[in-house]
Order: C-alpha cells, then structure tokens, then sequence
C-alpha cells in the first residue's frame, strides 16, 4: 500500500497558534511579493460564480437560537368545509318549535336553509310576534304540520341581509364625558317591515285557510304536570 503524503506546513508552529516565521517573512517567503507586482501591485480578484439552483428544495435549517418571547403562529386550518345537512323531519313549510332564545316556546314556520346551515324562519310576526330571523337546526323540534309556502319569495333572504350595521361612534368631547348619555333604541329599516309584511301577507292567507291552525301557532308551547316528552307525537 502506498504512504499517506503528509502535509508539511511552510510555518511550523513552535507551540500551539505561534509560528516560527513572521508574517512579513512568509510574505516573501510565498513569494507573493512576485503575485501582487505582476499584477499591478494588487492581488487579483476572481467573481464568484453565481451559485446553481439545487435540483432538489431541501428544507431551511433551523435557527440556532430562539426568541425570548412567545410567538404566536396561527395554526393551519386542514378542515374542510362541509354544508350543514338538514334533518329530514325538517322541510319547507314545516311547523318548529324552538327551544331556545329569547322566542323559546314558540311554533315558527320553516322557510328555507341559509348558506351558513342556519333555518330561515318567520312565526308569521302577527300571528306571534316572531320576525324572520334565524335558528340553529339543533334548537328546534319539527312537528308534523306543514304550512303552504309557495306563494312566499325567499330570494333576497341570505345570511348577509341578517348582518348587523355597525354605525361610526362619534367622538365625544370633554364635556359631554361626563354627561349621562342617553341609550338609543334600534330602529327597524322600512325596507325590512315591507319584507315581513310581504311575507306574512302570504303565509297569514295560507293558515287562514286551515282550520285551527292560526290558534295553534299563537299558542306557546309548555309541558304540563304528568306529561313525558319521550312519549310525544308532535
């Protein structure tokens, strides 16, 4: 087998970091002296190449130390949105009842399901006192009455006509701090009442027509002494 050549350094340290030669020695004892004047007194200077992409992305190296505050990173959302899917008890023009909020107790008229999985619904207001207004599927129980809803048009109902209009709040001076301030009632938009009235119009026709029917959703719904909800037909 053949030696291993082994490297004989021009400085040889005398100890460990201190070499025998000085720095202006092995200046000219490299003979760079000779470099510098055949290239007009200057050492010459090569570009770098601009380096290749690589073939293959490989992943960012880490960083070596972390930060002294907790950075917050928003997880990624892997879940995909799926519809909301409608019980099958619940169908246009189907009498509910709802079981919560603020009209718990009450018989509403199902219309239609909204984008968002939400129940469009209306009890008609006059007959009530239920606006349309929407209820989660989960808070309801669906009877087996049905109303005629043909002749009602739901196209301008969606989830963005329920949205709430946020109004600027006025800056207030220093004065007027101090001041008590005076709660301002919300008021309906016009183009809202005509909607309900459009609709009620319609529904209040259809349940007129069965006997009955118009006492029963004005009617709230409770459960009496001796009464078991598992034994309900609704």
């Amino acid at each position: 087998m053949a030696a291993k050549k082994v490297k004989v350094s021009r400085n040889p340290d005398l100890i460990r970091g201190v070499g025998k030669f000085s720095r202006s020695k092995m200046y000219h004892k490299r003979g760079l002296w000779a470099i510098k004047a055949k290239n007009g007194g200057a050492f010459p200077r090569h570009d770098k190449k601009p380096a290749e992409a690589p073939q293959s992305t490989a992943a960012e190296k880490p960083p070596k130390f972390y930060p002294a505050d907790d950075v917050k990173k928003p997880l990624a959302n892997k879940r995909k949105a799926r519809p909301t899917k409608l019980r099958v008890s619940i169908t246009p023009g189907t009498v509910l009842i709802l079981l919560a909020g603020r009209f718990k107790g009450k018989r509403v008229v199902f219309l239609k399901q909204l984008t968002s999985g939400l129940l469009l619904v209306t009890g008609p207001f006059k007959v009530n006192g239920v606006p349309l207004r929407r209820v989660n599927q989960k808070y309801v129980i669906a009877t087996s009455t049905k109303v005629d809803i043909s002749g009602v048009s739901l196209d301008k109902f969606d989830d963005k006509y329920f949205a709430k209009q946020v109004d600027e709040k006025k800056k207030k001076g220093e004065g007027e701090f101090f001041e008590a301030e005076k709660e301002e009632k919300n008021v309906l938009p016009q183009d809202k009442k005509d909607d309900q009235k459009a609709v009620d119009g319609v529904l209040i026709k259809a349940i007129e027509g069965v006997p009955d029917l118009k006492a029963y959703l004005s009617a709230r719904f409770s459960l009496k002494d001796g009464m078991k909800p598992h034994e309900l037909v609704f």
